[in-house]
């Protein structure tokens, strides 16, 4: 069994993952998790304080150290990532944003300004995370999926994408989208609600192009005040002007 260092050297590199895709679905390294936690629970406090700046951490979780090398942009602004992170080459990270341990960031993937990949959350190839928007982070229970975002989606302003959902290849997530375990996704095109995972997380199927949306509480005090509560509603699958209108300035790049 690998240690904590050796674990948190393969995570930045790219050996171990979290969790990784096999042809039955996403499955979790609960292994690697354990880990992890390991870290946060033998790290004892420490001074991390830099120039006129305090920082206070654990001494097993201190900041990654990229080197030109690694063809990662980050921009100059206040952006970070933990140890333990693993960042591919030719990712862009705007200016202030932050990636935490055990994330995994594919190839060609932005990172807007304000943005949290937060701990162990998997991003595919060429997703675009706009600004202000959250990957929750789920550490634990150690068997517990992470946050799933797949190869060419996209996530617009200040979404919050939390508890294990799962985004799936090329899908569009509209400004201001809130998806949860607990929330019920309605696929308007289909005229039916989008059934959980067996392991009961929302599933964001591949392609779907989801906004905000809401529905009526159906009893109880609720429904005679007229009180409805988020539901995000499929309202089309991508096409070619969805594509137009989500595709990123490759001089940006």
């Amino acid at each position: 069994m690998m240690g904590f260092a050796e674990v948190i050297k393969a995570l930045e590199v790219g050996r171990i993952r979290v969790a990784e895709k096999t042809a039955d679905g996403w499955i979790v390294n609960a292994w690697v998790k354990e880990a992890i936690l390991e870290g946060f629970r033998t790290g004892r406090l420490v001074d991390m304080s830099k120039d006129e700046y305090s920082f206070f951490d654990k001494d097993t979780l201190p900041l990654r150290r990229f080197s030109l090398e690694d063809r990662v942009r980050i921009v100059p602004g206040g952006s970070s990532v933990r140890a333990g992170a693993y960042l591919a080459p030719s990712v862009i990270m705007m200016p202030p944003s932050y990636v935490n341990i055990g994330a995994y960031v594919d190839e060609g993937t932005m990172i807007d300004s304000h943005a949290l990949v937060g701990s162990c959350a998997q991003v595919g190839k060429n997703v675009h995370i706009s600004a202000a928007s959250q990957l929750g982070g789920v550490l634990e229970p150690a068997g517990a999926l992470p946050v799933i975002i797949e190869d060419n989606a996209f996530i617009g302003g200040n979404c919050g994408i939390y508890e294990g959902t799962i985004v799936g290849e090329s899908a569009v997530i509209g400004s201001g989208v809130i998806l949860t375990k607990g929330v019920a996704l309605y696929d308007a095109v289909a005229g039916e609600f989008v059934p959980k995972s067996p392991s009961g997380q929302t599933v964001v199927p591949p392609g779907a192009v989801v906004v905000p949306g809401s529905r009526p509480v159906r009893k109880g005090p609720g429904k005679e005040d007229g009180i409805c509560v988020s539901t995000p509603v499929i309202v089309k699958y991508r096409d070619g002007r969805t594509d137009a209108s989500v595709e990123l300035e490759t001089l940006l790049r």
